[in-house]
């Protein structure tokens, strides 16, 4: 069966992921991940989260998905040693040198490529295959005819996103962040300004640049049968409510292979939505998604 992934910003929140069903969740430990403000974990309470969740059958996953300095990259080694003494299942990475690097210091924990390295193509995946990844997270904006190639024809796992925000921009690809705030999305501290009012010379003020909520609860078993490994919710900032609510209803509906009930729907909605689209994914891109 297909993996169901959640998000453990906190402990609370991956306590949260385990009760309401997920196979597997993501998590950050100190500052080299895509969310430096989320709540993490620390090397001491690693261990701990690992042994609670395998005690219930449910992999973990540690993010190292930023790109990183040279000066960083013992700190980088240090973690993936740690990742391996507290029995982590993978780390997703983005940089190709720490990707290098961890293969070299930690051979024994498997690892995946994040969303953040953007990868799209067949190409792009046998390149993360030869740097000895074994699961690739494809970016989100790809189609789901895209998609069924890829799942057909990759000589690895693949991962798609299937509930949570969307950028307008390919995830690792965005610099506005960086250069009107000095907060970097590659360094895990996206300040969102996307999200935020902006006005045209002559025009009205909006929202233009703010996308709807990504959802595909509905094509769960679509997904499964074009032979997608895992999907993954996005949500390591959302509270443990948020977390087990929309992990509840995908693993039902992912498990049962039906689309959720009129009251699973609206559970959705009220946990939290910017308005939900699937336009990414039926190749239906335009003004409907913001």
């Amino acid at each position: 069966m297909m993996e169901l992934l959640a998000p453990a910003g906190s402990q609370e929140a991956l306590r949260a992921a385990v009760q309401a069903g997920a196979d597997a969740v993501y998590l950050g430990c100190g500052p080299l991940n895509a969310r430096q403000n989320a709540k993490n974990f620390t090397p001491e309470e690693l261990p701990q989260a690992v042994a609670y969740c395998h005690l219930r059958g449910v992999k973990v996953y540690l993010t190292m998905n930023t790109l990183l300095t040279d000066r960083e990259l013992p700190q980088a080694a240090r973690l993936g040693a740690q990742a391996s003494a507290a029995g982590v299942d993978a780390i997703l990475v983005q940089d190709l040198g720490v990707a290098k690097l961890l293969r070299e210091s930690c051979p024994d924990v498997p690892l995946h490529g994040s969303t953040q390295m953007t990868v799209c193509t067949l190409s792009g995946i046998q390149a993360c295959a030869d740097l000895g990844l074994e699961r690739v997270v494809l970016a989100r904006e790809l189609p789901k005819d895209a998609l069924k190639f890829l799942c057909r024809h990759s000589p690895i796992a693949l991962e798609v996103f299937a509930h949570g925000a969307l950028c307008l921009c390919y995830s690792g690809q965005c610099a506005l962040s960086a250069m009107v705030g000095g907060r970097s999305g590659n360094r895990g501290l996206c300040a969102q300004p996307c999200r935020l009012p902006y006005q045209a010379p002559g025009g009205g003020k909006g929202h233009p640049l703010s996308l709807k909520d990504l959802a595909l609860v509905d094509a769960l078993a679509e997904l499964e049968d074009m032979g997608v490994a895992c999907v993954k919710i996005e949500g390591r900032m959302k509270r443990p409510e948020y977390v087990s609510l929309v992990t509840g209803v995908y693993a039902a509906a992912l498990r049962s292979r039906r689309a959720p009930t009129p009251a699973e729907r609206e559970a959705l909605e009220a946990a939290f939505s910017r308005g939900f689209t699937d336009g990414y994914y039926q190749d239906q891109v335009g003004p409907a998604m913001l």
